[in-house]
């Protein structure tokens, strides 16, 4: 699989005894994560749309290496589907430290040939099903927990026409981590919102028909890897980033500079 090839780092086993619930994580970003997540000691419990195979593909790469996964059903535009999953979750697994919203997606053109339907599901996956999400698993988070939502670097960023409701979507998970981090900063749990860049997946790999146009905007001469993507959000599940909360962090290569 392209986008869930291992690559070596130092694992640290800072997470030892956590448990993860990473959404939309069959493939690319959120498979990435699960991965980089359970090699530094979490279970991981990771939710599907459709992809069933390949969500268990992504479970037996990571019990193989060790590790303790579990795959869910669950699409992310469903209120209900969220709330099983966080449940499941704490069944398998006996609680819940990290939730990672990575589920998401887009559909582009002028926001006046736009379907509404299609505009409905982009609010609902990646506004409505982050803000379930959250709302879910504070019922099991402990102080000190940690919530992650991967968002977009067009929150701040649109060169291109066609974007417009999609960035908006990603504005507002901005808007809601800064929001959040106030309300649970007494309780020690952090926020934050990373922001990728253009990211080699299947959806937009680094030789598809937009890479020359992505190239330009960009610092770097190349698309970011799932995998650095994922090193940032092992960091922020981690104890050496108590003290970074309500931050949308960019990693996309100068895409925004």
């Amino acid at each position: 699989m392209r986008n869930t090839r291992e690559r070596t780092h130092n694992v640290t086993n800072t997470l030892n005894g956590k448990v993860a619930l990473v959404t939309g994580a069959s493939r690319g970003i959120g498979a990435a994560i699960a991965q980089r997540l359970a090699a530094d000691g979490a279970s991981v419990a990771l939710t599907y749309s459709h992809s069933k195979d390949r969500a268990e593909e992504v479970v037996a790469g990571i019990r193989s290496a060790g590790g303790r996964a579990h795959a869910i059903q669950a699409d992310s535009a469903k209120d209900e589907d969220i709330a099983a999953a966080v449940d499941e979750t704490v069944r398998t697994f006996g609680g819940l430290d990290i939730l990672v919203n990575n589920a998401g997606g887009g559909t582009f053109g002028p926001v006046q040939e736009l379907p509404l339907d299609a505009i409905d599901t982009m609010i609902n996956v990646n506004i409505r099903g982050v803000v379930v999400g959250i709302r879910e698993a504070l019922r099991h988070l402990p102080d000190g927990g940690r919530i992650i939502t991967i968002g977009s670097i067009n929150a701040d960023r649109v060169p291109f026409p066609g974007g417009s409701v999609y960035g908006m979507t990603k504005s507002a998970v901005a808007g809601l981590t800064r929001g959040l981090s106030r309300e649970l900063g007494p309780r020690g749990i952090t926020v934050n919102n990373v922001q990728p860049g253009p990211t080699d997946t299947e959806a937009n790999p680094a030789d598809g028909p937009m890479s020359s146009s992505m190239l330009s905007w960009m610092a770097l001469d190349r698309f970011g890897r799932s995998e650095e993507i994922a090193a940032m959000v092992s960091y922020l599940a981690g104890p050496e980033a108590g003290f970074v909360t309500g931050a949308s962090l960019d990693i996309d290569g100068g895409f925004g500079a």
